[in-house]
């Protein structure tokens, strides 16, 4: 055991070094923007998602301020434990203590992760909870003591807090057992105790989602009108493929569950979850909180079948593993600063602008917008800016303005995107407007005077922060109360 502690401490100190110097660099991406500033208006609920990203959001404030590196630290943690997790779980499947170095060697050979647990989104813990969920449940299926039922209950509890999708998650286990010795463990009273813990701990999020007419389904509406509905359905398959070698491990612990006597409800689920998300036509990467506990599987498979082989066989299924996944690193989470990435990926300049990936350039030209926007907000007399209101098109840009406005002493700004149309217009009786990336006809709408400020451009910055108008209106010639209103089913476009 000491030996497993030794190689898992080095895994995760690895892991958590790579993380750390990628967090360092760039700005806050837009999403972490949003999270950011629902983590200022605490509730069991929001627009797009549950409320646990905003309490941690809190906790990060609190310890931190509104540091990149503090507000990174979080889903990094939740990287290293995975790892951790997936290590464990390995070490439950075999007695080789090469599993748990092949599983632990698979979660920094996974490419997608260190993006995961860069940015400061919802998805590093719904992966925490799953792995942990799964953990749980083979030591529950190992030991048949009740105790990981009711941590297992526990859990799920936390991850509906988190995302949803651990939904799937929780009817692949229950399918599981279902056709597990004749569904012997839908027979254990504890399996419902957990059920009900769960939950009592997720009710005051569907209390609020009821409250507020199940906002959720409109996202999800929303999100496969603008995104889903246009997917392939050979694209979610097709995004397993790129990471190619750990996808064989993954295919070998789904084979050694499957035929384990013992964990084969775990097989079973993760079919389950994995055909289910494929149907629903889901984002490729919902998937992957599937895949710590398949490497965990997939490593005993191959640690028990190289057992005896001769040390250069393990060291070269290591090394398939994970040298592959080295050079694409930089690529999912910003290891390099802005000039030296640009000449690693060997980007091309085109007309001013670096044509950088979605992640990257959403972390770009957030600063200069708030500089500008204070620059006409200080030009202002100090009656005006008394009595003026910032209202941005997008949650990008309210949580620029919301978070890093802070240090310029900018109000807090409105916008009728998503959470932040819940928390209003402020006052509708303000005699100047700073409209930030609103086009032409949405201001001429609502205002009588209306002037140009400057077009906003950002070499780095993501396609749709990039020629958006500043303006300054006065005036308003609409009820600004009905207006607001009015655009209620519009707030998700």
């Amino acid at each position: 055991m000491k030996k497993s502690i030794v190689i898992l401490s080095i895994l995760a100190v690895v892991k958590l070094i790579i993380q750390l110097l990628g967090n360092r660099n760039y700005g806050f991406h837009r999403d972490e923007l949003l999270h950011l500033s629902v983590s200022e208006h605490l509730d069991w609920g929001y627009m797009e998602f549950p409320p646990l990203i905003a309490w941690v959001g809190r906790l990060s404030y609190w310890l931190f301020d509104y540091s990149l590196m503090g507000t990174r630290l979080f889903p990094t943690l939740a990287g290293v434990l995975l790892l951790i997790l997936c290590g464990f779980m390995a070490r439950v499947f075999s007695k080789h203590t090469y599993a748990l170095l092949l599983a632990g060697l698979c979660c920094l050979a996974f490419v997608p992760f260190y993006r995961n647990h860069t940015l400061f989104q919802p998805v590093a813990f719904d992966q925490l909870f799953w792995t942990l969920g799964f953990y749980l449940m083979v030591l529950f299926l190992k030991t048949e003591d009740k105790k990981y039922l009711l941590l297992t209950g526990l859990v799920l509890g936390l991850g509906l807090l988190t995302k949803y999708t651990i939904l799937v998650w929780a009817l692949g286990i229950f399918t599981g057992l279902l056709f597990h010795k004749r569904g012997k463990h839908l027979k254990n009273p504890w399996l419902y105790a957990a059920g009900l813990l769960a939950f009592f701990i997720f009710l005051p999020n569907v209390l609020w989602q009821l409250e507020h007419n199940l906002p959720a389904l409109r996202h999800l509406e929303a999100l496969k009108e603008a995104q889903l509905s246009e997917t392939h359905p050979l694209a979610f398959g097709l995004a397993q493929l790129e990471s190619p070698f750990t996808l064989l491990i993954s295919l070998a612990g789904v084979y050694f569950l499957l035929k384990s006597e013992k964990f084969r409800p775990i097989g079973i689920s993760a079919v389950v979850i994995f055909s289910t998300l494929w149907i629903l036509q889901a984002k490729p990467y919902y998937v992957f909180a599937l895949y710590p506990a398949l490497f965990a599987a997939g490593a005993a498979q191959v640690a028990n079948s190289l057992a005896g082989k001769q040390w250069y066989w393990k060291l070269g299924v290591a090394v398939v593993v994970l040298a592959p996944s080295i050079p694409f690193i930089p690529y999912s989470t910003p290891l390099l600063n802005i000039a030296d990435f640009e000449a690693y990926a060997q980007l091309e300049n085109s007309d001013g602008r670096i044509q950088l990936t979605g992640d990257y350039a959403d972390m770009f030209g957030w600063e200069e917008q708030v500089a500008l926007v204070d620059s006409v907000y200080q030009s202002l007399s100090a009656e005006e800016r008394k009595n003026c209101v910032i209202w941005a098109e997008n949650y990008g840009e309210a949580g620029a303005v919301k978070i890093l406005g802070k240090k310029y002493g900018l109000p807090n700004p409105i916008s009728r995107h998503g959470s932040f149309w819940t928390w209003g217009y402020g006052n509708d009786t303000a005699a100047v407007w700073i409209s930030l990336g609103n086009e032409t006809p949405s201001v001429e709408h609502v205002f009588e005077e209306v002037e140009l400020v400057k077009m906003i451009y950002h070499k780095y910055a993501i396609g749709e922060e990039n020629g958006i108008p500043l303006y300054l209106c006065r005036k308003p010639k609409r009820n600004i109360d009905q207006w607001w209103r009015d655009y209620e089913p519009h707030i998700f476009d």
